[in-house]
């Protein structure tokens, strides 16, 4: 390495390998060679920080809960994704689907917080002013805005939230239930993300049973850690044909683990080895030549405006050699950390 410097304080051996110490995959080409060699090069990296994908079950899926919601139904379904896994999660459908109708489907994914009861109206529902003025505030509940959209829509739980956040006498006081748990996992092998990707997949397969569901035109959206998600299941699923990415775009090299970003880094999103490699821009260029928007707010806090437009702009110039530029776009508005939605139903609606 470059640097001579002798540090002791291990927050600033990360500042000195965060400047100095390079990735060896990240794009820096301009042909469709050369981001044809670059992709396959970089997803065989990405691949094995993730490590192996659990060994396939019978989803088993059993409907626990109906709740007929006026102009749509909302049920809760239980579904095994892996070995000793199970998965809650609520799938919406909208009324009025006629005999032989097939609608586009969205799998709509939570970020951190109550899990699918934020996104799916079910917090509003538990009366918990706080947690309703914070679903307000996130303009958070895009599942139920999509049924009402017409699509038919699926909202898991992701490790470790809403249902399958783990006994807070297990994590100990003061201490954050996704690195535990992503801990914990990585005991028997597999990050927690490798967990959640492979229960996003499957939950994919859920929606592909329901028979109004039309296959060829799935999608998926979410904020924050949403958008984290929605990421790794559009690198991953093939069958996700567009994306929305709502506060995720960003770098963890030049913001999270910085003096600003002050270790803005969690174990349910963490990606073991990824800054050997490259960063989230390159990450989200594994999903290319894919349709995906982008919202990235001007006052944002929990991520950093001109970092995310610095990621974009990496993003963009993998689109640009991939010949797909009309495939990727901004949303950038005016608010902190957020769904906006201007531009998402659109962006949906011309891409399915």
């Amino acid at each position: 390495m470059p640097t001579n410097k002798r540090n002791i304080n291990l927050y600033d051996t990360l500042q000195t390998w965060c400047r100095e110490w390079q990735p060896d995959c990240s794009f820096d080409g301009g042909t469709v060679e050369d981001f044809r060699r670059w992709q396959a090069a970089f997803r065989r990296h990405y691949r094995r920080c993730l490590g192996a994908f659990p060994q396939k079950v019978p989803l088993n899926p059993v409907v626990v809960e109906t709740v007929d919601k006026g102009d749509y139904v909302r049920e809760k379904v239980l579904f095994d994704s892996a070995w000793g896994v199970t998965v809650p999660a609520y799938i919406l459908t909208p009324k009025g689907i006629t005999p032989g109708e097939k609608r586009p489907g969205i799998l709509a994914a939570h970020g951190h917080g109550n899990g699918k009861d934020d996104i799916c109206g079910v917090t509003r529902e538990k009366g918990d002013e706080n947690a309703i003025r914070t679903v307000e505030a996130l303009n958070y509940e895009y599942a139920v805005e999509a049924v009402q959209r017409g699509y038919i829509v699926i909202a898991p739980d992701w490790c470790p939230f809403g249902e399958r956040r783990p006994p807070a006498w297990w994590c100990r006081a003061g201490r954050d239930p996704c690195n535990i748990t992503d801990l914990a996992f990585q005991y028997f092998g597999r990050p927690l993300l490798t967990q959640s990707i492979w229960d996003g997949m499957r939950a994919v397969d859920v929606l592909c049973e329901r028979p109004n569901v039309d296959k060829r035109r799935l999608g998926v959206i979410g904020l924050s850690q949403g958008g984290t998600m929605a990421t790794h299941l559009l690198i991953n699923d093939p069958r996700l044909k567009v994306g929305v990415v709502s506060g995720y775009l960003s770098t963890v090299r030049g913001d999270a683990l910085n003096a600003r970003g002050k270790g803005n880094t969690c174990g349910a999103q963490h990606v073991p080895g990824l800054l050997l490699h490259g960063d989230i821009p390159d990450m989200l260029g594994l999903a290319c030549p894919k349709p995906v928007l982008f919202e990235i707010g001007k006052q944002e806090t929990c991520f950093h405006y001109p970092d995310m437009m610095r990621a974009y702009r990496h993003l963009r110039r993998i689109y640009k050699a991939a010949g797909a530029l009309d495939r990727i776009a901004a949303d950038v508005h005016p608010h902190d950390h957020r769904w906006s939605g201007r531009k998402a139903w659109k962006w949906l609606e011309k891409w399915l």
